[in-house]
């Protein structure tokens, strides 16, 4: 007897191991996956300038972290105590100016290298309604008094448009690899978040269609709504996926974009993963340096079967 609809993901033509590079950018789905992505030995940089849901901020966000355009005084506000950016997260707030420029430039520069160097972008997008200040959509509203922002629900071909011109520019030579957000958005109304994920679905359609060769879609959000489907996989706000949720998800991800040399090499950095968080409580021990001996000669084994993997410091 079957109690699930189990969804079944047929491997892409196209493969991913431990040599390619991945840039993931959008919702906090982005960062879940992205974690998973370097615990398994990728290397891979996600949302440089913290989690976005809508897709003109993600296209803004890509536009900007490509062509490297740094941030200046003009690009900040002020509320009377600190001074954010509307196209960054909260994290870059400062009650310094120069400080929350330099901490935005920072990670401009970084996520600059990784965007270019980039193989692969993973674009996960959680909503289609947009917040607009002075005719401009914002990442982030920062508590700003909702008379300063207009709400509006961006359309299919809108959105496929303003993606489309960064699959002609700035993402011309890299493979897409799309998904929806499972997250759903209850601020925005059960009924108006439903409209809002098929607009998102839609729009990608039509972007797979427009670049069949480098576009693609992974169904995360139906792997949570349609095949988990229960609440046992959602953190107690009934929002969130719980990590054994993102966890489900990311080997379904695994098993569709990596081949058994790959996934075996993930497996291992994983082991590798849990020993450099082991904690020493005597590090003077014969155990211990037996350990530590142990762990070296594993990253150095992990090095030379897998030509690439990206391991964490050992130090």
């Amino acid at each position: 007897m079957k109690l699930r609809t189990e969804l079944e993901i047929a491997p892409y033509e196209w493969q991913i191991d431990h040599s390619t590079k991945i840039f993931s950018v959008g919702s906090c789905f982005a960062d879940n996956v992205a974690t998973r992505l370097a615990g398994g030995g990728f290397r891979v940089e996600a949302n440089p300038f913290g989690v976005m849901f809508n897709p003109a901020s993600v296209a803004d966000t890509i536009e900007r972290v490509a062509g490297g355009k740094h941030f200046s005084e003009s690009d900040f506000c002020s509320d009377g105590s600190r001074y954010f950016c509307y196209s960054l997260h909260g994290s870059f707030s400062s009650s310094s100016l120069p400080d929350a420029i330099s901490k935005a430039n920072r990670a401009l520069d970084e996520g600059h290298d990784s965007l270019l160097a980039a193989d692969i972008v993973i674009i996960t997008l959680g909503t289609a309604w947009i917040y607009e200040r002075e005719g401009r959509a914002v990442a982030n509203c920062h508590k700003q008094p909702a008379s300063q922002f207009t709400r509006r629900k961006m359309g299919v071909e809108e959105i496929a448009e303003r993606i489309s011109l960064l699959m002609d520019g700035v993402l011309r030579d890299k493979r897409i690899v799309f998904t929806v957000s499972p997250i759903r958005h209850l601020k925005d109304g059960l009924a108006e978040n439903s409209l809002s994920k098929a607009t998102l679905r839609v729009a990608i359609e039509l972007l797979c269609e427009r670049y069949p060769d480098r576009c693609h879609y992974f169904p995360a959000y139906e792997l949570l709504v349609d095949d988990l489907r229960d609440y046992r996989f959602y953190t107690e706000d009934m929002l969130h996926p719980s990590s054994q949720a993102v966890d489900y998800v990311w080997r379904k991800f695994a098993a569709a974009t990596m081949d058994d040399y790959t996934l075996e090499g993930v497996e291992a950095a994983e082991r590798y993963g849990r020993m450099v968080a082991h904690r020493i409580v005597d590090p003077n021990s014969p155990a211990t340096a037996q350990f530590l001996e142990n762990r070296y000669r594993e990253r150095e084994k992990l090095l030379l079967r897998w030509p690439g993997i990206s391991l964490p410091s050992d130090e």
